[in-house]
């Protein structure tokens, strides 16, 4: 199921903003005529240029992240070559779209500018305002959520759409989680550093992240104690007990985790970043134990309790109105009142009768804007309005329980996980292929293209 990810400010952030200031021109190796507006050029790419310009705008605005998240800067030879290569790589990919025809209407680049509002918690007009009082011109933002939507779109068309799942892979998975010898596999205990950053983010909050997340690496492999580092700098909910992951069952953690662990001695840091769907990952193994399941055991899916109030708009009521209203809800919720109460009384939906109440929840069930909502809440929180395709939602989590889930559930989450991690094998393959095929020259001393 795809998910809604947030566009990035603009690559030329800080020079709009002023953030950055300007070299002379001799420094830079221009004309000092200012009328003139030669820029060097930092890469040819095909029949196209990134320049000097849009290079150290990219640079400045990681820079100036890293520094307000009072994050590690890598040393700069280290992140322009980094920055340059994304760069490229990008360029390559537009330019691979404009030939395959794929384009993106304002519609809907509207819609999902009003979409990243709604994540924000902002109707369009304050987000804009947020957004140009941060220095970034609208059109500059409504151009990057466009080149975001035809990479997507690219994606999708020359990667995703290729890509399938037989049942007889789907039956091999779900027998390796049950396999006669799961009671004797080991449960590994972890601490991680998680640094956000999905797989559809603008390449430019891929770049800070990973930056970042190669800074924190670099301190924790020299001895920086890994749990103050977490606390420190970790954006996963376990942050605050140091990214302390306990001991699990490796059907219940990342696969890169479980092949890192196999060449590492308790008390070691992965010697690598590790790249999930949703951002880096930097771990480190605590300890081993033998399995506490038994042999036989059905894979397990986690289930949320949860309610909600949802509020239509168009009947009545307007995109504010709903929010405010479900505002004030939620403030007398928190005051002490009846969250069951309200749903009964304001609710247009068929779960009012039964306070809001919707059940134990499975992955899947619900619209993706409601389960990504439903699944950030902490048991018991009260979430800040959700628009969805039906209104606005209240929602609150009441718990959550691990359930043996049905086998067609087993089978979907099955052929969930292979299709994703097959789907990030091929696009990592096709970028390969596509960068091979690509002419790329770098114009500035010392930079040199990736190793594959």
């Amino acid at each position: 199921m795809k998910k809604l990810r947030l566009a990035a400010f603009a690559a030329s952030f800080l020079a709009l903003a002023g953030l950055m200031p300007a070299a002379p021109a001799q420094a830079q190796g221009l004309p000092a005529n200012p009328g003139q507006t030669v820029d060097t050029i930092a890469a040819v790419v095909n029949d196209g240029v990134i320049t000097q310009r849009e290079l150290d705008d990219r640079v400045g605005l990681i820079v100036h992240r890293l520094q307000q998240q009072n994050a590690p800067v890598p040393p700069m030879q280290q992140m322009r070559a980094q920055v340059l290569n994304q760069m490229v790589l990008e360029r390559i990919q537009l330019q691979k779209a404009k030939d395959d025809g794929i384009t993106v209407d304002d519609a809907a680049v509207q819609r999902t500018l009003e979409r990243l509002a709604q994540a924000n918690g902002l109707d369009l007009a304050t987000y804009r305002s947020r957004i140009e009082a941060a220095g970034v011109p609208w059109t500059t933002f409504t151009r990057d959520a466009r080149t975001e939507l035809t990479l997507s779109k690219l994606r999708e068309k020359e990667v995703d759409s290729k890509i399938s799942v037989t049942d007889a892979e789907v039956a091999n998975y779900i027998a390796s989680q049950r396999g006669p010898n799961v009671g004797q596999q080991n449960d590994l205990h972890f601490e991680h550093i998680f640094i956000k950053a999905p797989l559809n983010e603008s390449q430019t909050d891929i770049d800070t992240a990973k930056a970042k997340a190669d800074a924190l690496l670099k301190e924790a492999q020299s001895g920086e104690k890994f749990s103050k580092l977490a606390k420190s700098n970790s954006q996963a909910p376990d942050a605050s007990k140091g990214g302390d992951m306990g001991f699990l069952n490796p059907s219940k953690l990342p696969p890169e985790f479980v092949t890192a662990a196999a060449t590492l001695r308790p008390g070691e840091v992965s010697p690598d970043v590790i790249r999930t769907n949703d951002g880096f990952e930097i771990i480190r193994l605590v300890d081993r134990r033998t399995s506490q399941g038994t042999a036989g055991a059905a894979p397990t899916l986690v289930q949320t309790h949860v309610r909600h109030i949802l509020l239509r708009v168009g009947e009545g009521m307007s995109e504010p109105e709903a929010r405010q209203k479900l505002l004030e809800i939620k403030r007398e919720v928190l005051a002490g009142g009846d969250f069951a109460k309200f749903a009964r009384t304001y609710s247009q939906d068929g779960s009012a009768s039964q306070g809001g109440d919707l059940g134990w929840i499975s992955p899947g069930e619900t619209v993706p804007e409601f389960e990504r909502a439903m699944n950030s809440l902490q048991d018991g929180q009260i979430s800040d309005p959700v628009r969805t395709e039906y209104g606005y939602h209240l929602i609150q989590v009441l718990g959550r329980r691990d359930a043996e889930g049905s086998v067609a559930q087993q089978m979907d989450l099955a052929r969930q996980a292979i299709g994703q991690r097959k789907a990030e094998q091929a696009y990592a393959d096709w970028l390969r292929e596509l960068r091979d095929g690509a002419y790329v020259d770098y114009k500035i001393p010392g930079m040199t293209p990736p190793q594959n």
